[in-house]
């Protein structure tokens, strides 16, 4: 039977972290999803992970995986999109943890035309390192606790208001008056929307920038609105140093914005090949 939506992981190596947003995953209220684990050549211990994971949850696990040539993020979330099932995609990375009513948040507030996008918690290192899997299991990772709050108070773990999830609509807008923008560790879409645009742009060989801009950007072009989901959809960040991004990623998104084209050549499908549309 087809699922309702394709949640997509981005990982690369991070066993310990893959390990958490499984049993993170194990606490969704809804179970009509599948997974597919978007691999951009980690070694063998995810590969490990996921055969053990795949016979213990009761929602499909694909494992898509490149080999290790550098960067290839967004080639890899391209291979994600071809083999997802359904018809709308969430997307998450590798060093996020989602609370247990993230699923249902972006299914239910599914709305053509749109491109959803939630905030994250940012955990500092110290609370990344306490974590453990009965703490996920529990779901006591996703309270505000008396340590986060002392942690957040010592400017370690940020974006703590980001962990509150508030059901009433008029609020959330009343609390969140900036324009939506996108974070591409939480965001979900259309399947036929990214195909639109020819997915994501392979042109950004290096993390910081490229899978997220950038595909806001295009397909807003393409017509797509961007809502935010602040306050629903909530995730939490796994501590990792800050990635600068790259000088040529920087160039590559100005000549996009430049450009205003909403399809990128190397995407989906390489237009630059003999025969492409």
């Amino acid at each position: 039977m087809k699922k309702s939506l394709s949640l997509v992981v981005s990982v690369y190596n991070a066993v310990r972290y893959l390990e958490l947003i499984f049993a993170a995953l194990k606490r969704q209220s809804m179970s009509d999803f599948e997974v597919i684990v978007a691999d951009d050549g980690s070694g063998a211990a995810v590969r490990d992970l996921i055969e053990r994971i795949k016979v213990e949850v009761p929602y499909p696990v694909r494992h898509v995986w490149q080999s290790d040539e550098g960067f290839r993020k967004n080639s890899i979330l391209n291979r994600a999109i071809e083999a997802s099932k359904t018809d709308y995609l969430v997307f998450i990375d590798g060093d996020c943890l989602p609370h247990g009513e993230f699923l249902n948040d972006h299914l239910s507030n599914k709305t053509k035309g749109c491109l959803l996008s939630g905030r994250r918690v940012n955990l500092s290192a110290q609370m990344t390192e306490r974590l453990r899997l009965e703490e996920i299991s529990s779901g006591a990772f996703e309270r505000l606790s008396f340590r986060l709050l002392l942690d957040g108070a010592l400017a370690k773990s940020s974006n703590l208001e980001d962990a509150l999830r508030i059901k009433s609509s008029p609020l959330r807008k009343l609390l969140h008056r900036n324009r939506a923008r996108i974070l591409g560790c939480n965001f979900s879409v259309e399947k036929k929307l990214l195909e639109e645009v020819n997915g994501f742009d392979e042109d950004y060989r290096s993390p910081g920038l490229g899978e997220d801009s950038d595909i806001a950007f295009r397909m807003e072009l393409a017509g797509a609105r961007l809502v935010t989901l602040r306050y629903l959809a909530v995730l939490f960040h796994l501590y990792h140093p800050q990635t600068i991004a790259s000088e040529a990623n920087r160039l590559h998104y100005e000549s996009v914005v430049a450009a205003r084209i909403p399809v990128c050549r190397h995407g989906l499908r390489n237009l630059d090949s003999k025969g492409a549309l």
